[in-house]
C-alpha cells in the first residue's frame, strides 16, 4: 500500500474514533435528559398523547448510541484487517458518518410536532439514515471479503513502467 493510502486510512481512523466518542457522549447525555423527564414526570413526555414521541425519542437515542459504537469498531477495525479500496474506504466513511446523523435525527425530529398516532415528515430522514447504514455495512463486509481486491501501491518513480530487466536497468536481452 501506499504512503498516502495509509495516511489516509489512519486519518479516518482518528476521525472514525471521535466521531464515536463523541456520538456515544451526546447520545448517551440524551438517554440521561430522557431518564430525567420521566424521573421529573415531565408532561410533554409521558402524557399518554405523547407515547409517540416517547417511543421515537427513545429510538434516538438507542440508534445513536449503538451507531457511535459502530463509528468506534470500524476506526479499531479500519487498520487492522480489511482489503480496502481508496474509494471504497472513503464511501464506507461517508455512508456511516450520515447514518449516525440522519437515523437519530430523524427519530428525534419525528416526535416533535407529531399528531396523536403520526410522526412529523421529518422521521422520513430515517429510512434515508438506514439505506446509508446499509450501503456502509455493505462496503465495510465486501472489503472484510477475501474476494475484495486491495488497493495496489502506485510507482513511485516515473521510470517504474520501463520493461524488467536485470539489476542493471537493461532490458529482456539488452547488452
Amino acid at each position: 500500500m501506499s504512503d498516502a493510502f495509509v495516511e489516509l486510512r489512519q486519518r479516518l481512523a482518528r476521525r472514525h474514533h471521535l466521531v464515536g466518542w463523541c456520538g456515544l457522549l451526546l447520545f448517551l447525555s440524551l438517554g440521561i435528559g430522557l431518564e430525567t423527564f420521566h424521573g421529573f414526570k415531565a408532561g410533554f413526555y409521558l402524557d399518554p398523547a405523547h407515547r409517540l414521541r416517547r417511543l421515537l425519542w427513545t429510538l434516538a437515542h438507542a440508534h445513536g448510541t449503538l451507531l457511535a459504537l459502530v463509528h468506534v469498531a470500524f476506526a479499531v477495525g479500519l487498520l487492522q484487517f480489511g482489503r480496502w479500496t481508496r474509494r471504497r474506504v472513503l464511501l464506507a466513511s461517508f455512508f456511516l458518518t450520515d447514518a449516525l446523523v440522519l437515523l437519530p435525527v430523524g427519530f428525534f425530529l419525528g416526535g416533535i410536532g407529531h399528531s396523536e398516532v403520526d410522526p412529523s415528515p421529518l422521521i422520513l430522514l430515517v429510512p434515508l439514515g438506514a439505506l446509508f447504514l446499509l450501503a456502509a455495512v455493505a462496503l465495510i463486509a465486501w472489503s472484510a471479503s477475501p474476494l475484495a481486491t486491495q488497493e495496489r501501491p502506485t510507482p513511485s518513480s516515473p521510470d517504474s513502467s520501463e520493461v524488467p530487466g536485470d539489476e542493471n536497468g537493461r532490458g529482456k536481452g539488452g547488452r
